[in-house]
């Protein structure tokens, strides 16, 4: 697996990670009305954005399993939020691992940002289980946050230091190159 520029070609595959009846309960946006033209044109637009990073996570043979990115790129600031979307298809295959550490180590090394953070629905238990074994700290919760199928939610904040995550890498070399 590795990451790459989106393509137009990964356009049909990511409507079917915006369509799944499982994503739409732990997504803040509703996908429901994206249609493969806005997917489309999506990818295109995403190329000339300079304050967001898409990266697609493909397999051995290219196929799109899902999108990393740092939104909301702040340079003044030296931030950005993480945010990761797979299709079922990558679940249980490290693709969540991998992708992290290279949107990470963008972050941090080619765009010299110092934090990157993320929230999450507070009861999407995978997810938060996934962040908190990268690495990710705990930073705190809003209580009916957002608005989501009729019901307000809570959200919990993550971040990761520039600092934190060279620790972590460091430790990974130590003990036999594991991203987790």
């Amino acid at each position: 697996m590795k990451t790459r520029e989106l393509e137009l070609k990964d356009a049909e595959y990511m409507l079917e990670w915006m369509k799944d009846e499982g994503t739409k309960k732990v997504f803040k946006f509703n996908f429901n009305n994206m249609t493969l033209q806005d997917t489309q044109n999506f990818i295109i637009n995403s190329r000339e954005d300079n304050t967001n990073c898409h990266l697609a996570v493909v397999d051995e043979n290219d196929e799109y399993l899902g999108t990393v990115s740092l939104k909301n790129i702040d340079y003044e600031n030296m931030n950005a939020e993480y945010a990761i979307s797979l299709r079922k298809k990558a679940f249980g295959k490290g693709a969540s691992s991998l992708a992290t550490s290279e949107i990470l180590k963008k972050a941090f090394y080619d765009l010299g940002l110092k934090r990157v953070y993320l929230n999450v629905l507070s009861d999407n238990l995978r997810a938060i289980s996934f962040y908190e074994k990268f690495g990710f700290i705990y930073e705190g919760e809003f209580k009916e946050h957002i608005f989501i199928n009729n019901t307000l939610k809570n959200i919990k904040w993550y971040r990761m230091m520039k600092q934190e995550y060279e620790n972590k890498m460091l430790t990974n070399c130590q003990s036999g190159g594991r991203i987790i």
